[in-house]
């Protein structure tokens, strides 16, 4: 679907199921996630995202590393889907890699390209991102791929009780560039 130099964004594959479930196995990668996933939440998560590709032409696409093959986790485009939060319905871009991919620009060489794509071929004045106040590389990056935050946009998010660390949901956005 969409190349770079090195990784390759494309729709899901039955053979991503369990990379992808080895990936939200780890602590660390989801500490800011609600914790790990079992199979029947990665699952289902595979289903959305192969949903929403159906639907809106685009989705969380898997990356793949031109290199070797191998499922690095993903990057791209939904359509947020939190009721009730002011991004509701605004496109989200959003990421997951494994732990051992962090800090070799995967996860921004990805981001840039998902963005692109975003400005290429949907008609929308912004893309937006969210994370949780603590996960500072998402939102790092976010300001990397030049997002700024929007604390008008911040939110509590449904799924999580009051008074959860995880509750409290920080937004970035990135507006269309001029002429594009």
């Amino acid at each position: 679907m969409i190349q770079t130099e090195r990784l390759l964004l494309r729709s899901w594959c039955a053979a991503d199921r369990i990379p992808f479930f080895d990936l939200c196995q780890s602590p660390v990668v989801m500490a800011c996630l609600g914790g790990p996933a079992s199979l029947e939440q990665v699952d289902a998560s595979i289903a959305r995202v192969r949903a929403c590709e159906d639907k809106n032409g685009f989705c969380f696409w898997a990356i793949e590393r031109q290199a070797d093959g191998t499922f690095l986790g993903f990057c791209g485009l939904k359509i947020a889907d939190v009721t009730g939060a002011p991004i509701d319905g605004a496109i989200e871009i959003g990421w997951r890699l494994r732990q051992e991919d962090w800090g070799q620009g995967y996860a921004r060489e990805a981001a840039l390209a998902s963005l692109r794509w975003a400005w290429a071929n949907l008609a929308v004045p912004r893309v937006i991102a969210m994370t949780v106040p603590a996960n500072r590389r998402s939102w790092g990056l976010m300001e990397r791929i030049g997002m700024r935050h929007r604390a008008e946009l911040d939110f509590d998010h449904p799924l999580f009780p009051d008074n959860h660390p995880l509750r409290r949901h920080i937004v970035y956005a990135a507006d269309r560039p001029p002429g594009v």
